[in-house]
């Protein structure tokens, strides 16, 4: 189980790059593994072969809750007087504060949302012995508000959880020997050989406890709203993944091709932005009848700058990952199609190498509406502050990041390109609709002690 979790988890490390762990249950005891750093870094095969057991949980972490320390690596563990558990939590709290502040948790008691479920769970089964974890899900969980995906192991048992809105994905997969998986993006599944079953519901709690399912419900009906996270689509699952029955490269294509369509530009080349932009560069270029050409090299031992957890970070991140291909690029007019401009960052960056190796002209095409509104359900954005498109419009975008012409892809042609006609989205970094409230006060560092 150790050696599949770790292929699955190689297979995620996009959507988190700052710790990694993994827990491993025998029936007997769970042992749990976990460190800062990437999953090569925290893995070996000597850790592995520690590693025993039937039923195992693996996370990647990308801080969005609690800061980026070991403590707050995940699968976060509780140990009781009968029973033991590790979970792993992709998503974020938006009543974090009330919950610890109800349970009586002074700050610093715990680190991070996870934690927090993690340990109103544990609370729950300390005063009601009669209880499993099962049963203390169905009791905390409704009281969770926010987003929500969840893997979990006893010493058993898997377990999987959906919050009811469906904001961050979470699948079901059935291996060669009848083994069940669960994973945030179906790459997981392919890479450990299981083959793909469906995506979990909003709102379901799924048990897997000796090779059978059993699926349930514990909200009530009306907090039932699937809103997947529509920039999923656009940026954080990879392209070879699978949402609402869509693979993404193509949605990504069609992306480019409608934006294409609606801010043409004469241009010698049209070039991506490694590497979630490439499809849609790839789609502008069929429909504009304009050459595809490669126009930056890629640092494959970089991560995404976008999750980087601290701006300097990311501001170190894009002169290190992108590199120019000169001889491609010199006297060209280019079309540099790019899938957002959040805090301008790596868009910036970019305009100024492209023009030094020689470009002509460089015309930005972004595969999304403007991101205006920071995201409270698993995204790291922080303030409307942080956001270039909260403070300026396009033409002033356009002239910060020095572009001869920008455009963006609008909402109704996104969701075009997915074309999932009455699936339900969450868009509210796009428009500022936020399906479940936010508290003001909701911060990354909501529970750490004040001044530190």
């Amino acid at each position: 189980m150790a050696h599949l979790t770790y292929d699955g988890l190689f297979a995620l490390q996009h959507r988190g790059q700052e710790s990694a762990g993994m827990a491993v249950a025998d029936g007997v005891d769970i042992v749990v593994i976990k460190d800062m750093g990437l999953v090569a870094n925290v893995f070996n095969e000597y850790k592995l072969a520690s590693l025993q057991g039937h039923v195992a949980a693996g996370h990647t972490r990308y801080s969005t809750s609690g800061t980026s320390t070991w403590h707050n690596a995940q699968p976060v563990y509780r140990s009781l007087a009968t029973t033991g558990f590790a979970l792993g939590h992709n998503g974020n709290l938006t009543n974090t504060e009330a919950l610890a502040a109800d349970a009586g948790m002074l700050p610093g008691v715990v680190g991070s949302d996870s934690d927090l479920i993690a340990e109103l769970l544990a609370t729950h089964l300390a005063g009601h012995p009669d209880h499993d974890l099962v049963d203390s899900l169905r009791v905390v969980l409704p009281t969770l508000e926010g987003a929500f995906s969840l893997v979990l192991i006893d010493h058993e048992r898997l377990i999987g959880v959906r919050d009811p809105n469906g904001f961050r994905p979470l699948c079901l997969g059935r291996l060669p020997d009848g083994g069940w998986v669960l994973a945030s993006e179906t790459p997981a599944l392919d890479v450990v050989g299981a083959t793909f079953v469906r995506e979990l519901d909003p709102g379901e709690l799924l048990v897997v406890e000796e090779g059978e399912l059993r699926s349930s419900t514990p909200f009530p009906a009306s907090a039932i709203d699937p809103t997947l996270c529509i920039f999923e689509f656009v940026y954080l699952a990879r392209p070879d993944s699978r949402l609402y029955g869509r693979e993404l490269h193509g949605v990504r294509r069609r992306m480019g091709e409608l934006l294409a369509a609606t801010d043409p530009v004469a241009a010698d080349m049209v070039m991506g932005v490694p590497d979630s932009a490439i499809p849609a560069a790839e789609g502008y270029a069929a429909a504009a009848g304009i050459a595809y050409g490669q126009g930056l090299v890629k640092n494959r031992y970089i991560g995404r700058t976008f999750i980087a957890p601290e701006q300097h970070q990311r501001d170190q991140g894009v002169r290190r990952k992108l590199n120019p291909l000169r001889d491609s690029i010199a006297g060209k007019r280019l079309v540099v199609v790019d899938d957002s401009v959040v805090r301008g960052t790596t868009t910036r960056a970019v305009v100024r190498m492209l023009r030094e190796a020689g470009a002509r002209e460089v015309h930005l095409r972004i595969s999304s509406p403007p991101y205006r509104w920071p995201c409270f359900y698993g995204l790291d954005t922080g303030t409307r502050g942080e956001l270039i498109a909260a403070g300026l419009d396009v033409e002033q975008i356009r002239e910060y990041v020095d572009a001869d012409s920008l455009a963006y892809l609008s909402l109704d042609d996104l969701q075009r390109a997915i074309g999932v006609p009455g699936a339900g989205f969450c868009t509210a970094c796009l428009t500022g609709e936020y399906p479940v409230a936010v508290p003001v006060s909701l911060s990354k560092g909501v529970l750490e002690p004040t001044g530190v």
